[in-house]
């Protein structure tokens, strides 16, 4: 039987052909990951020992970090026992995966092409899950789509998603046409691991693109509920084209929390322009003592990534979640 090691020992079988990061979830074990079809880098990993194959194209990772060792644990499979420079998320490897029945229980417009959609669980059977997760709605003929959770665990077990319309797009004919109130549904979830992390880092910088806002504003109701959230100073930064791109306004009064709206195409917007790596930068805020939480488009985080570790952001600090479009 082939073994995975990871940095903190924590080790685990793995069958030939499955997936490193699905060999790790058999297992009880999380490991990084967010879009799990190699596009989103995520799931990266240093090979330290051992030899592993590609079950798919790793489409994220570039020339050098191939040659520096780097694998996606989505795409490849160990063919030798492995040895990888990562460790487990530990407390996120107790939630349980299910798949569970659920009603849409309201249906909102926020924009002409985004809608929010509120779903009740069972009474008895509630999602357990932590802020930032997603959870992929199933759709007729096994049809998947995934969406992230806008909202921190409730009392009432409700999620909210925010949905962008995708023009064309099978399970968007559904939410914008003919779903409604009372719809009986199917969920699995929680999924992915993006989500707040323990630090002693005094800033905070949350990054968003369209509907990536979903599960920032989870992040800030967690942030929001706790006794003392910890941080000196929290910037958001919301990236749209138009102003009815920002359909939402955080509202936070306990925390420090700055807030900046940027558009890219609106040139009779009187607020800040551009992209919100950009601006981020702009402002001149003290990366190497802040951890990043980026959320929306892919190459909005692969250039947030890349441009703030360049300008002294630790690598180890930057979490992201790709929005990874499909029809």
């Amino acid at each position: 039987m082939l073994k995975v090691m990871l940095a903190n020992q924590i080790h685990f079988d793995c069958q030939p052909e499955q997936r490193i990061l699905e060999a790790a979830r058999h297992h009880g074990i999380i490991l990084e990951h967010s879009c799990r079809t190699g596009r989103c880098g995520v799931c990266k990993a240093v090979v330290v020992s051992g030899e592993t194959t590609a079950l798919q194209p790793e489409v994220s990772l570039t020339e050098s970090q191939l040659a520096e060792g780097y694998i996606l644990t989505c795409c490849r499979t160990a063919t030798t026992s492995v040895q990888l420079d990562i460790e487990d998320l530990g407390a996120l490897g107790k939630l349980q995966v299910k798949t569970l029945p659920c009603r849409i229980d309201h249906l909102q417009p926020l924009t002409d092409d985004v809608l929010e959609v509120t779903l009740r669980t069972p009474p008895a059977i509630h999602l357990g899950y932590v802020p930032g997760q997603y959870v992929d709605m199933i759709g007729k003929d096994g049809l998947r789509r995934s969406y992230s959770i806008a909202n921190a665990p409730r009392n009432d077990g409700k999620l909210t998603l925010q949905i962008r319309k995708v023009p064309d797009g099978e399970m968007s004919q559904y939410w914008f046409s003919e779903a409604k109130t009372n719809d009986l549904l199917r969920l699995e979830g929680p999924l992915g691991t993006f989500s707040l992390r323990k630090t002693n880092l005094k800033q905070i910088i949350l990054l968003a693109t369209g509907t990536g806002i979903a599960p920032i504003k989870s992040l800030l109701e967690q942030l929001s509920a706790a006794a003392r959230p910890g941080f000196s100073r929290i910037h958001l930064y919301w990236g749209g084209r138009t102003e009815q791109d920002i359909y939402w306004q955080p509202k936070f009064p306990n925390l420090p929390l700055e807030f900046t709206s940027v558009l890219s195409r609106s040139p009779e917007w009187s607020g800040r322009k551009g992209y919100v790596q950009h601006a981020v930068l702009e402002d001149r805020l003290n990366l190497p003592d802040a951890v990043v939480y980026a959320c929306g488009s892919e190459a909005m985080i692969h250039s947030a990534h890349d441009e703030l570790v360049a300008e002294g952001l630790s690598g180890k600090n930057f979490f992201s979640d790709a929005f990874v479009s499909s029809n």
